[in-house]
């Protein structure tokens, strides 16, 4: 159950994130709504997970993917450029976050 509520945080914060680009400063009244509800709800998902997940590897999972989520979300749907080094770098966060993942504390 501790991975399903980490998902749920992941999206709460891909979907706050993304309303967050939108919100213009928080001067656009429904994106600022969408990004205060986003990470409500990641925050609160996130504190489920720890129930059952470690600190260290629910919160390296969570920002691991939100960092990739948004960065695809970023360069597919919003246009936005990407370089060689930016790749490697988020390669390296992913791949941390499945070495956590696998060989971590709770193993």
């Amino acid at each position: 159950m501790g991975y399903l509520y980490l998902g749920l945080a992941v999206g709460g914060e891909i979907a706050g994130t993304s309303f967050l680009k939108y919100s213009n400063g928080f001067s656009k009244v429904l994106p600022s709504i969408g990004v205060v509800i986003g990470y409500i709800l990641c925050f609160y998902f996130l504190s489920l997970a720890f129930r059952s997940i470690d600190l260290s590897i629910a919160y390296a999972m969570w920002s691991g993917v939100g960092t990739v989520a948004i960065t695809l979300i970023s360069v597919f749907a919003l246009h936005e450029s990407i370089n060689l080094p930016s790749i490697i770098g988020i390669t390296l966060i992913l791949l941390g976050s499945v070495i956590l993942n696998l060989f971590g504390s709770a193993h």
